[in-house]
C-alpha cells in the first residue's frame, strides 16, 4: 500500500474522531492557563502523607528519634504546597460552567482546604494506628507492627481511603476518588471515598473487596477476601437515569465479621457483633449477634 492510501486512513480517522457527537460525554473542555490534576502530584502527595503518619516506614530512612520533627516539618511544607495546586486543579476540573480558577480567591480557597487537610492529620495518625492494631491482633502470622504497615494491602488500601475521606468531607472533587483508584490498581481492594468507617478496621488478606460509596461501618468491623458491600438495584428518575446520592449499601455495626466472599446488597443492616460466613449472599437484615452460614445440603 503506497503512502498516499495510508494518509486517507489516517485523514479519515482522524475526522470520525473529530465529529463531535462520538466524543459527546467523554471530552473534557480544557482551559488554558487552569491546572488538571496530576497523577504523579497525587502519587507524590500519598507518598508524603505516609511518611508523615508513618514515620520512618515510608519517605527518608535516616529519620530518628532527634529528626523526626525536622523531616515532619519538611514533608508538611511540601505536602501543603502539592496538595494546593491539586485542590485547586480539583476545584477547577469540577466546576460547572467558566472557572475562575486561576483567581487568588480561587487559590485561597485551595490554600485553605489543604491546611485544613493538614490539622486533621494527627487525628488520621491515630485512627490509622487502631487500623494498624486491628490487623496485627487478627492475623497470627504478623510478627509486629512494623511488618503490618510495611507490608500489608489493607493498611495501604485503607490510608488511601481515609486521605481520600478526609479530603473528600471538605468539599474537594475528583481527587477522592482518584486517590481510591490509586489503590484500587495496586491492592485489588476497592473502598470508595464517600463511605463512613470507624476505628479498628481491617481486612484480611484483601483482595476483591468493595465498599461502596454510602456504607456505614462501625468500630472493630473485620473483612476478609472478596466481601462485597454493594447496592441491590438502582431507582431511576423519570428519564431512566440512576438516581444519585440515595442511600443504597449496607451499614455494618460494631463488632462485625464478614468471612471471604461474602456477598451483602441494599441498605440492610448486620447487627453488633454477627458473623456472616463466606460465599453466602445477604438482602436481608442480620441480627445483633446473630451467626449466618451456608446450609447444609441435605442427602
Amino acid at each position: 500500500m503506497s503512502p498516499l492510501n495510508f494518509t486517507h486512513i489516517l485523514t479519515q480517522a482522524v475526522d470520525e474522531l473529530s465529529e463531535s457527537e462520538s466524543y459527546k460525554g467523554l471530552f473534557h473542555q480544557h482551559t488554558d492557563g487552569n491546572p488538571l490534576p496530576s497523577a504523579q502530584a497525587l502519587r507524590d502527595i500519598i507518598e508524603l502523607a505516609r511518611a508523615i503518619i508513618f514515620p520512618g516506614y515510608f519517605g527518608n530512612s535516616t529519620v530518628n528519634s532527634r529528626t523526626v520533627t525536622y523531616h515532619i516539618g519538611v514533608n508538611v511544607e511540601r505536602l501543603f504546597d502539592l496538595l494546593t495546586d491539586q485542590i485547586l486543579a480539583g476545584l477547577c476540573f469540577g466546576s460547572d460552567g467558566e472557572c475562575s480558577c486561576c483567581t487568588e480567591v480561587q487559590r485561597e480557597e485551595a490554600a485553605q482546604i489543604a491546611a485544613k487537610f493538614i490539622s486533621h492529620l494527627p487525628q488520621l495518625r491515630r485512627i490509622l494506628a487502631t487500623d494498624v492494631e486491628a490487623a496485627y491482633n487478627g492475623d497470627p502470622a504478623a510478627h509486629s507492627f512494623g511488618e503490618v504497615i510495611s507490608c500489608y494491602p489493607a493498611i495501604r488500601a485503607i490510608s488511601n481511603y481515609r486521605i481520600a475521606h478526609e479530603l473528600l468531607v471538605l468539599g474537594v472533587p475528583l481527587i477522592p476518588r482518584i486517590i481510591t483508584e490509586m489503590a484500587h490498581s495496586e491492592t485489588g481492594i476497592d473502598i470508595h471515598p464517600g463511605a463512613q468507617i470507624g476505628s479498628h478496621f481491617t481486612i484480611d488478606h484483601g483482595t476483591g473487596v468493595v465498599i461502596g460509596e454510602t456504607c456505614i461501618i462501625g468500630n472493630n468491623v473485620k473483612l476478609y477476601q472478596g466481601v462485597t458491600l454493594g447496592a441491590k438495584s438502582f431507582p431511576l428518575d423519570e428519564d431512566g437515569k440512576p438516581i444519585k446520592g440515595i442511600p443504597r449499601h449496607p451499614i455494618l455495626e460494631d463488632d462485625v465479621i464478614v468471612y471471604s466472599n461474602a456477598t451483602i446488597l441494599g441498605r440492610i443492616t448486620v447487627g453488633k457483633g454477627a458473623t456472616v460466613g463466606g460465599n453466602i449472599w445477604v438482602t436481608e437484615n442480620v441480627q445483633v449477634g446473630a451467626r449466618i452460614v451456608q446450609t447444609k445440603a441435605k442427602r
